[in-house]
């Protein structure tokens, strides 16, 4: 059995074993070292990224913890009325459906780029095991998202090739991802490797993109939008659904911003004036995608709201993003007409918003393995 030390360190990894398995000997000077707390880092690190304790980065660990306990599948959310609202020709208006598919085009592939970011790119570059565990429950929960969209598209009967080709077809959510692309291009690509600052920086701004726009921004008209019909007792299953979807992506927004503020905490030559004025223009070419997304997916007033309340939500937004990662705000005086969303941010597991829930969670025991 290993024997810990009082302060908590772990063996580092076994030497590798010769092939009679006894270990093989070490090269002349090297020794076996316990993982040191003080060495850790997010990125760059030398300690052993297998070891996951101790911990340096609580703040990651307990973002997992509850991660895990906000668990949730698509398939509790009963979808049967909205599926009679959805065939019911008078069930809603035209531009109302609209608002549906397009959502729909957009969610089912962005929950698939962000999780490609994370397991070929992001992960592979962070060398704090608290953060990569966070990471994987992360993908996870992507994989989740994908799943409910798919899940609302084959409960109302939509047209499979229409929605999940909607990034080729519909410009506003095309460039949308074209944005995000090259960023995640740069990460995935197999001979990036940080460790110099131009290589840091551009993992840095990856993750600001990410964390800060993607999830951060450009999710937010869409998820107003959905929780707007299920305010108005209308497609209250899928409501529900992007209600849950908000919870964990909020999570993982806090999540990049704790990395992001702490990888320039140990690595603030990155965060100089030229790169700072890269992120804001980064900021208003995110805002101007996500407010033309707004005018494409409500041509006119639906809902009691309109494009140019959204405008004034994304400064909104893109100040707070900003403001979280130590620049300055962008948009002066913006102020937020949706107070209500955040209501929908702080849903606790135990609490049903729309009351479509039924929760019916197979626990390991009554597992069947026939």
């Amino acid at each position: 059995m290993l024997q810990f030390e009082e302060t908590g360190a772990v063996p580092a990894a076994m030497p590798p074993m010769a092939a009679d398995g006894a270990p093989s000997q070490m090269p002349a000077g090297e020794e076996l070292r316990r993982v040191n707390v003080a060495d850790k880092r997010i990125i760059n690190g030398q300690t052993d990224v297998n070891q996951l304790v101790p911990f340096k980065y609580k703040w990651a660990w307990d973002k997992y913890l509850s991660a895990c306990a906000n668990h949730w599948m698509p398939q509790e959310i009963q979808m049967s009325r909205d599926i009679e609202l959805w065939k019911n020709p008078n069930g809603l208006t035209e531009d109302e459906r609209r608002i549906v598919k397009r959502n729909l085009g957009f969610f089912v592939t962005a929950d698939s780029l962000a999780a490609n970011n994370i397991v070929l790119g992001t992960y592979r570059h962070i060398t704090a095991p608290e953060c990569r565990q966070y990471l994987l429950r992360q993908a996870f929960e992507e994989a989740i998202h994908t799943h409910a969209y798919q899940y609302i598209v084959e409960s109302l009967g939509l047209n499979e090739g229409e929605i999940f080709n909607a990034y080729h077809e519909v410009s506003s959510i095309r460039a949308k991802d074209e944005f995000l692309i090259p960023f995640i291009d740069v990460l995935t690509n197999p001979a990036f490797k940080t460790g110099t600052p131009e290589n840091d920086q551009k993992l840095l701004k990856s993750l600001i993109v990410f964390a800060c726009l993607m999830e951060g921004l450009f999710f937010y008209v869409g998820f107003a939008q959905i929780l707007a019909l299920g305010r108005q007792n209308k497609m209250t299953g899928a409501a529900e659904q992007y209600q849950y979807i908000l919870r964990d992506e909020s999570m993982h927004c806090n999540f990049g911003i704790d990395l992001i503020n702490t990888i320039k905490m140990e690595n603030p030559h990155l965060w100089t004036a030229e790169f700072r004025e890269e992120l804001k223009e980064l900021f208003h070419k995110g805002v101007e995608l996500e407010y033309k997304y707004a005018e494409d997916t409500m041509p006119r007033g639906v809902l009691g709201l309109n494009a140019a309340m959204f405008k004034e939500y994304l400064r909104f937004i893109a100040n707070r993003r900003a403001q979280q990662i130590g620049l300055d705000p962008l948009f002066e005086g913006a102020t937020n007409p949706f107070p209500w969303m955040s209501e929908m941010i702080d849903l606790k597991k135990e609490r049903n918003f729309f009351e479509t829930r039924v929760i019916e969670y197979q626990t390991g025991g009554a597992l069947s393995w026939d």
